[in-house]
């Protein structure tokens, strides 16, 4: 990475050709991916309980959220396409207090990866213990044991396949059945009109918010996975002379031209897997509206598995039912993992950050074990470090005080939701003042994430409104 000739502005100083044509198809693997560990809880969990209690009556609200969504995920993705490291690299180089908003996103991120590790285990507890004799906490608790062996180990990546695997079936399952049971257009048409139904409850409105398609850090890792898979180059970990072979560095224009075309790919990325999301969303919408909102049935408590399994067991019978609970422990199970695996990849991230002695003058190419700093332990061990302690032994005194997932589910959402303003806006700042001016969200993206960050702002000030009991 090098400066350009704007002051303060950061751009790669190699940027490989980009995909043209049908091999553009090849790259949008990381949309998919994020696609199959977004539509996760929020869908499985809170979807249904939304349209059990109004409907079809907050599609529009749905709609927005995955327009900001979409918007989020690309603009966080920007700063890594341009530059060749990760958003929190960004927020580390800005000014003020030292490494203020990294501070900022590591402090509630521990409390939000503690609570949403534990809240998947006991989902996937509810199921298992539909099935199996014995307590929800056990299994969870087991859950959460066994999961944090396999990704500290990280040998976890043929169970994630088949986790991700056992997510597309349940997709397909739901949109599915979803256009079985669908029978009231009229009531869709209306709830495209933006509207507040009748004795709202932020308490189940605001975690569907925080998590539909992803919590505040799922936004994040977006960015993680495009560079992952070779964006602009990927995440710069190389010396210089290895990545002069791959390409030339030719001059600021050209550069320039080509991260332009790298942009377009990652939107092309981003745009698949916020549609496809959309698609089964609102699939678990319909099945709420059209199944469980007849019956008065909400998901809830240590029942919840046997609620959600209702929205298959009213299509296919006793054989629904089971595919429910199978694609709960599965993919819900494989959701334990990636996010293990993400949080605590970026959990190490920040610690390497924080704890450089003179960050200014890190080598910006070399690999982040190499510079120097406070801890002399390797991202790696970081990593497993805050896997076995973060989301593996305090989910568990999670799970054993506060058995109801729906109620650790909800506080993650909330979580989210709370903190997603803070990223959002930080990222917008980073973006227009570390990037040069003709990599720069244009007018329509910088309102847009504008308009983000305060829509998840307003959620969290009328919750904690409602919670002081105010309204």
């Amino acid at each position: 990475m090098t400066r350009s000739d704007q002051t303060d502005t950061m751009i790669r100083s190699v940027v490989p050709l980009p995909p043209v044509g049908k091999d553009k198809l090849k790259w949008y693997g990381p949309g998919l991916l994020w696609m199959l560990s977004a539509v996760g809880t929020g869908s499985i969990l809170f979807t249904p309980r939304v349209a059990s209690a109004y409907q079809y009556d907050l599609l529009w609200l749905l709609l927005l959220v995955v327009f900001f969504m979409w918007v989020m995920i690309r603009e966080m993705a920007r700063f890594s396409v341009v530059t060749g490291h990760s958003m929190l690299e960004g927020m580390h180089t800005l000014k003020g207090p030292r490494n203020w908003a990294v501070w900022l996103i590591l402090l509630p991120q521990l409390f939000a990866a503690t609570v949403g590790i534990a809240g998947l285990s006991a989902i996937v507890g509810s199921a298992l213990v539909s099935v199996l004799p014995g307590a929800n906490w056990l299994y969870s608790v087991l859950v959460v044991v066994i999961c944090t062996g396999f990704t500290a180990s990280g040998r976890y990546m043929k169970i994630e396949r088949l986790s991700r695997i056992m997510a597309v079936v349940l997709m397909l399952l739901t949109v599915v059945a979803a256009i079985v049971v669908f029978s009231d257009g009229q009531s869709v048409m209306a709830g495209l009109v933006p509207g507040v139904p009748e004795n709202a409850d932020l308490y189940i409105i605001l975690p569907w918010v925080g998590t539909i398609l992803a919590g505040s850090m799922g936004i994040v890792w977006f960015g993680y996975w495009t560079a992952s898979r070779g964006y602009g180059g990927g995440l710069i970990e190389e010396p210089r002379d290895q990545a002069r072979q791959r390409s030339d560095p030719d001059t600021f224009e050209q550069r320039t031209q080509r991260i332009q075309a790298w942009l377009r790919v990652m939107n092309g990325a981003a745009t698949l897997g916020v549609l496809g999301g959309l698609v089964v969303i609102f699939s678990f919408m319909v099945l709420g509206a059209e199944l469980l909102a007849p019956q008065g049935v909400m998901p809830q408590g240590s029942d919840v598995a046997d609620d959600l399994g209702r929205l298959f067991s009213e299509t296919w019978g006793a054989a629904g039912e089971i595919m429910m609970l199978a694609a709960i422990i599965i993919a819900l199970g494989g959701s334990i993992l990636a996010n293990q695996d993400g949080w605590g990849r970026s959990f190490a991230d920040m610690t390497m950050i924080l704890g450089r002695v003179e960050p200014d003058r890190a080598a910006p190419d070399g690999p982040a074990e190499t510079q120097a700093g406070f801890f002399t332990l390797s991202r790696r061990t970081l990593k497993r470090l805050f896997i076995v302690v973060v989301t593996g032994v305090l989910p568990v005194v999670v799970v054993v005080v506060f058995e109801d997932p729906v109620q650790i589910m909800s506080a993650s959402g909330i979580i989210a939701a709370v903190h997603t303003p803070f990223i959002v806006l930080t990222a917008l700042f980073v973006n227009h003042t570390r990037l040069p001016q003709a990599l720069r969200p244009g007018p329509f993206y910088s309102l847009a994430m504008l308009v983000s960050g305060l829509f998840y702002l307003g959620f969290a000030t009328l919750y904690f409104v409602q919670l002081a009991g105010w309204i």
